[in-house]
C-alpha cells in the first residue's frame, strides 16, 4: 500500500520539476523574439458599427498569436507592454467598408458580400513606419457579416508572418528597445 501513495507523490514531483525547468525557457525564447501591441482599430472616415471594430480587434489579438512570430501579443493599454526590450506596435485603420446581406448571401450566392478594407501599419517604439499594407477581408457566400472581420484579421496576420522584421538589438536595456 506504501508504493502506491508514493507513485502519485513521485508523479506529482516530476510535473512541478518540469514545469520549473520549462518555464525559463520560455522566458529566453520570448527575449529572443519582437513583441507586439495591437492598438485599438481606428474606423478612420468609414461609418463603422462599434461591434465590427471590436471583432476585428479581438481576432488580429488572436490571430497574432496563432502566428507564433512574436514572443508576446499584448492588447492596447497592457502596462507590460512598456517594460518589453522588444516592442512593435500594430495600428490599424478602416479604408473601406461594404455592408452586406447574409439573406442575399444565402439566397443568390452572387451579392451580398460583405467586404472590409484596413490600412496596417507595424511600427516601433518611436512610431517609425517598418511596414505599411492595404489588407482585405470579406465573406461572400454562407457566414455572418462578422465573419469578414475574422477573414480580415486572418489576412493582416499573414502579411506580418510573411515580414522579415528588423533584427534585435543587441544587448538593449529593458527601457530602451527601440528600433
Amino acid at each position: 500500500m506504501g508504493t502506491n501513495k508514493r507513485v502519485p507523490v513521485f508523479v506529482f514531483m516530476a510535473v512541478v520539476a518540469a514545469i520549473a525547468v520549462a518555464h525559463p525557457i520560455q522566458s529566453v525564447a520570448q527575449a529572443e523574439k519582437w513583441s507586439v501591441q495591437v492598438v485599438r482599430v481606428d474606423p478612420g472616415d468609414v461609418n463603422l458599427a462599434s461591434s465590427f471594430q471590436i471583432a476585428i480587434y479581438e481576432n488580429l489579438v488572436d490571430e497574432l498569436n496563432k502566428t507564433r512570430k512574436f514572443g508576446q501579443v499584448f492588447r492596447d493599454g497592457d502596462r507590460k507592454a512598456s517594460d518589453s526590450p522588444n516592442l512593435l506596435i500594430l495600428k490599424t485603420t478602416v479604408e473601406k467598408y461594404t455592408a452586406g446581406s447574409e439573406t442575399r448571401r444565402a439566397v443568390t450566392t452572387v451579392s451580398g458580400a460583405t467586404k472590409l478594407t484596413v490600412r496596417s501599419q507595424l511600427c516601433g517604439r518611436e512610431g517609425q513606419v517598418i511596414e505599411e499594407r492595404i489588407v482585405a477581408g470579406d465573406v461572400r457566400f454562407m457566414g455572418s457579416n462578422l465573419r469578414a472581420t475574422h477573414n480580415l484579421a486572418h489576412n493582416v496576420a499573414k502579411s506580418i508572418k510573411q515580414l522579415s522584421l528588423p533584427k534585435l538589438p543587441q544587448g538593449a536595456p529593458a527601457e530602451g528597445g527601440q528600433l
